[in-house]
């Protein structure tokens, strides 16, 4: 048995956890996503784009095929639904748990104008805020942009530009909101996260992160599990305490724990490319990697890797 943390942030490393069909592949899972009966919805590059398993990775079934040429980003809304973000797609579906097609937003395989501020150009992520059910999509790779909706997917408003500065962005890469309603954007290239008011207001920022990409909030316990890619140049790709990882901070942004902080690895308790992360109801943790894009396609010859990782909290 590998475990990771300490103290009360202690986990055990669950290999091989999800079961998938006899000839089946994920290519890479970008985004992971629990329901209310702890179900959860692997959002990944393959042929079968969802596929649903239940908490012991039983598969249960999939769907979006011929939908998403490009998952992204999955967030559970406390109605019941899911909200999909697709950044080859450039756009964002809300759909049933079942698989079918509420609605969508943007303009399918037509991004807005790089750099424009107008939605959406390789958008990226959904938070809603759970007061009202507003949501925010972060946009993304080629925008630098946060746009909040209403319910029903009217624009309200949005912020945000390129840079360095608060309130700037370098890739906008994933957003999630607290039982306040604040917002939290992972600003990935720029190595932090900040935080804003439902007005897109500036408050405050936490730094010393690794690309921080998968990004979770836990609204009962107030606690934000944070995926960090790590290095960015295979120079320094076997370096110690620069990721990849999983961080936990309060929403102060005080730290505390941090999960595998080895070199990129597919040993149990290393990690290749942490990209999407949730919890469900027990507080087990589930991490996408995109690990085909960043490692398994370079490597002679290419070859897939682990994408999906169960972490049971023991702690």
């Amino acid at each position: 048995m590998v475990t990771l943390g300490t103290g009360n942030y202690t986990y055990e490393v669950i290999e091989n956890w999800a079961k998938l069909p006899d000839g089946w592949g994920f290519k890479e899972v970008a985004a992971v996503g629990v329901d209310a009966n702890d179900n959860v919805y692997a959002f990944n590059r393959g042929a079968h784009p969802m596929m649903v398993f239940d908490r012991h990775g039983n598969f249960l079934r999939s769907w979006g095929e011929g939908i998403f040429p490009r998952a992204h980003g999955i967030t559970a809304s406390p109605d019941g639904t899911l909200f999909c973000t697709d950044d080859g797609d450039h756009t964002v579906r809300k759909c049933t748990l079942e698989g079918k097609v509420l609605f969508t937003l943007g303009m399918s395989g037509k991004p807005a104008p790089f750099m424009s501020g107008e939605p959406f150009n390789r958008c990226t992520h959904v938070a809603i805020d759970p007061r009202n059910g507003d949501f925010y999509v972060s946009d993304g790779y080629c925008n630098a942009r946060v746009h909040k909706y209403t319910p029903d997917g009217k624009l309200l408003f949005s912020w945000g530009e390129s840079g360095t500065d608060p309130g700037q962005f370098n890739i906008v890469h994933n957003i999630a909101t607290d039982s306040a309603g604040w917002v939290y954007v992972a600003d990935r290239e720029n190595h932090r996260i900040q935080v804003f008011d439902a007005n897109g207001k500036f408050e405050t920022q936490w730094v010393n992160m690794a690309r921080p990409c998968g990004l979770y909030i836990d609204q009962a316990s107030a606690i934000a599990y944070v995926g960090e890619l790590g290095v960015a140049l295979s120079s320094n790709a076997q370096a110690n305490g620069v990721g990849p990882r999983i961080s936990l901070y309060d929403t102060k942004g005080n730290l505390l724990a941090r999960l595998g902080n080895k070199p990129e690895g597919e040993a149990p308790g290393q990690f290749i490319a942490p990209h999407g992360i949730c919890i469900d109801s027990r507080g087990d943790i589930y991490l996408g990697e995109v690990s085909w894009t960043h490692t398994g396609s370079r490597l002679n010859p290419p070859r897939e890797l682990r994408s999906l990782q169960k972490l049971v909290r023991v702690g």
